[in-house]
């Protein structure tokens, strides 16, 4: 009788674990993966969705075409690191303290102090990484990182696995392979960073596709060195050499100059190998039956490296936006921007305009991630717009663009505002304004602040109130 007894419990024991890995199952199921992609420097108009016709990106054109396209996107500072850690925080830069690419730029006989700016990513943040951990996900990041030095890598922000991510700015070996990474293992002798990073990601889906998963792959591409992909170089040469005129046609920006066309064959060919790559990532989501089930990020850091200081042309352009990488002007700031979700109703383009932090928001909305002590951040959700509820969305009034530094493209300190269809800029040097209306002068070519004084004091006044919002730190003049 007690054999019986004790056989019947271990039946019920053993169905009891069965059933409760069922259910795990069912609710690992319903919790959708995250595929963010990040690409560096990466300018509006560089993908063929976005206007580029020389620079070819069918993967991506593809992605677009399948998701969410948002024609308005922007970084809420022209490089990299501030961007970076507003969308692992949803916070404006400023209030990280990370309002300069890490370690800046040193100008010669400056005449402001720009402020000090955290060199490290203060891990008092809650970053992206650390939210989806504790909802249970499996986090991976891979290629740049630069929020900090060691002891601040995304291992210390709550990425399980960092491949390639430390306080590099740009690959410190160059794209091939030895690539004197410390957090990257050398591949073979040539290969490709890119090529690299993305074989990694789609090791990690197979690795863990029973379990939901952020996957963050933070292409070091297209920042400079310019090394062209060997793969498709001779492609994009005869592009060239076919095109009527491939002269860069440079334009004068106040001390610097800046591209107007497309025609570098070889930045051609590392965007080329970027989408190449975003195609195989796609596809190995597709081979595991992830996609439906994926929400997938995709967007740049900032606008594309088309200004530079000296007549050297710059090797993108993105016009015809202003400036480039490093300006607060339309080009600094504007960036690519497509969201394909299990949530999407349907492929369309928004005019809206959205900013960086919105993702963080975001993802938390559409994964329901809970946190005991939930960050307040300045990004609003993009789920209304996802699933087809354009009305609900929290539009922003306005977006803060804040660069006290100076930059080596020639750019000096100085903040941008958008209010609405408007914006103002203030140079810190010499304390002026310049106004624009962006939706009648995209261009940013008519400066409206001697003809239209009103706005500009209305926008003065909304400037002041925003900074002092957002703990923006201001230049000081030497003395």
């Amino acid at each position: 009788m007690k054999k019986v007894f004790y056989l019947l419990l271990i039946v019920l024991f053993t169905l009891s674990c069965k059933e409760s890995k069922i259910i795990n199952n069912i609710s690992n199921s319903h919790k959708n993966n995250v595929l963010f992609i990040l690409v560096d420097d990466l300018g509006y108009k560089d993908l063929g969705c976005y206007g580029s016709e020389f620079y070819e990106t069918p993967n991506l054109d593809r992605l677009a075409s399948e998701g969410v396209m948002f024609t308005n996107a922007y970084t809420p500072n022209p490089v990299c690191s501030p961007t970076r850690a507003s969308i692992m925080t949803g916070k404006y830069p400023s209030r990280v303290r990370i309002t300069d690419w890490i370690k800046g730029y040193k100008a010669k006989d400056p005449k402001l102090k720009t402020p000090d700016i955290n060199y490290n990513l203060p891990l008092g943040e809650v970053t992206l990484g650390e939210m989806f951990k504790e909802n249970g996900y499996k986090t991976f990041f891979a290629g740049k990182w630069h929020l900090g030095d060691e002891g601040y890598y995304p291992e210390n922000q709550g990425f399980d696995i960092n491949l390639g991510g430390a306080q590099y700015g740009s690959p410190p070996g160059g794209y091939y392979s030895p690539y004197k990474n410390t957090k990257l293992v050398d591949g073979p002798d040539g290969e490709y960073l890119p090529d690299r990073l993305a074989s990694e990601t789609i090791k990690f889906f197979s690795e863990n596709k029973e379990k939901p998963f952020l996957a963050y792959l933070s292409f070091y591409s297209v920042h400079r060195p310019i090394e062209a992909d060997k793969k498709s170089i001779e492609k994009f040469k005869k592009k060239k050499n076919a095109l009527t005129d491939s002269d860069p046609h440079i334009v004068k920006e106040h001390q610097s100059y800046t591209r107007t066309v497309q025609s570098d064959d070889e930045y051609a060919s590392m965007v080329y190998a970027m989408d190449r790559n975003v195609g195989r990532v796609l596809k190995a989501l597709d081979s595991l039956n992830l996609t439906d089930n994926t929400t997938i990020i995709f967007t740049s850091d900032n606008g594309g490296l088309s200004t530079s200081r000296g007549t050297n042309p710059a090797p993108t352009s993105v016009y015809p936006y202003r400036a480039g990488k490093g300006w607060v002007y339309e080009g600094g700031l504007k960036v690519p921007m497509i969201i394909k979700s299990p949530s999407n109703k349907n492929s369309r383009k928004i005019d809206e305009p959205v900013i960086s932090m919105d993702l963080f928001t975001t993802l938390i909305d559409l994964n329901n991630l809970k946190y005991p002590d939930r960050p307040k951040v300045d990004g609003h959700s993009l789920k209304p717009i996802l699933i087809g509820n354009d009305s609900d969305f929290n539009k922003h009034e306005t977006l803060l663009y804040h660069y006290p530094h100076y930059h080596g493209s020639g750019w000096k300190p100085g903040t941008a505002l958008r209010y609405k269809d408007w914006k103002i800029i203030h140079f810190y040097e010499d304390d002026t304004f310049e106004l624009y209306n962006i939706k009648d002068d995209i261009q940013e070519e008519n400066d409206l602040s001697k003809s239209n004084p009103q706005q500009l004091e209305k926008l003065k006044e909304i400037l002041a109130k925003t900074l002092q919002e957002t703990d923006s730190p201001i230049p000081e003049r030497i003395k």
